[in-house]
């Protein structure tokens, strides 16, 4: 959700006073010094005008009830987070970075393009709400596909040299470790043949053996590092 920094980089960015911002909003200048210096949280309501008048990133949208994470609105959600390899799709809602990761790893099965997505979010919006994020992924047992995409977002940080982003993703990482799963798993290949499962135990990167996944997916792999 909307944290008190960015309400005060949006409004400034804008130019305005707390009072001008405030009657923009509708609410109070009391109210609007009370969000911007987090003594008070933003309220669902507020948070639609907010991102209508701060032009807020995507790291601030609500996150919606009763989404499923089918192959088209994981695509478009990528879409509207302005993922390159789904750049000619239109996206009707966008989503909040956090929502599609949550969407998607807790599919079984995800299309190849769709997995190879989910680093790029976690290097892109290495800022997302966290603390929303890891309990749900640990309620469904994919923290081990989430350790996994964040290790391989951090590679990708580092590719591209922002050394914050994979700062923050290596904070995100070690603190999965003490809820890494023994148990065997994928990153949405759970349709695998007995004889590509061989395969993978044996060939699969150091990442994918550390997160107890079957993946061959590499930052080699991933074109959007080049």
């Amino acid at each position: 959700m909307v944290s008190a920094a960015d309400l005060r980089a949006g409004r400034r960015r804008r130019g305005w006073t707390q009072a001008q911002a405030a009657a923009r909003l509708g609410v109070s200048q009391a109210y609007l010094s009370l969000l911007e210096t987090g003594r008070r949280r933003v309220s669902s309501r507020l948070l639609a005008r907010l991102q209508r008048a701060f032009s807020l990133g995507p790291t601030a949208l609500p996150f919606l009830d009763g989404l499923r994470g089918d192959p088209a609105r994981l695509a478009a959600g990528l879409s509207g987070l302005g993922y390159p390899g789904f750049a000619h799709l239109r996206p009707r809602r966008r989503l909040n970075p956090a929502q599609v990761l949550l969407l998607a790893l807790q599919q079984d099965t995800l299309e190849s393009r769709v997995a190879a997505a989910l680093p790029w979010v976690a290097a892109a919006f290495s800022g997302l709400d966290w603390d929303w994020l890891i309990p749900r992924v640990k309620l469904a047992d994919c923290q081990n596909r989430l350790g996994f995409v964040v290790s391989l977002g951090r590679q990708v940080a580092i590719r591209r040299h922002d050394v914050d982003a994979a700062s923050r993703l290596g904070r995100v990482e070690q603190s999965l470790e003490s809820s890494r799963l023994a148990r065997e798993d994928s990153l949405g290949q759970a349709d695998m043949t007995d004889a590509e499962r061989r395969w993978l135990r044996r060939y699969r990167p150091d990442d994918a053996r550390r997160w107890n996944l079957l993946s061959d997916l590499r930052l080699e792999h991933l074109t959007y590092t080049t």
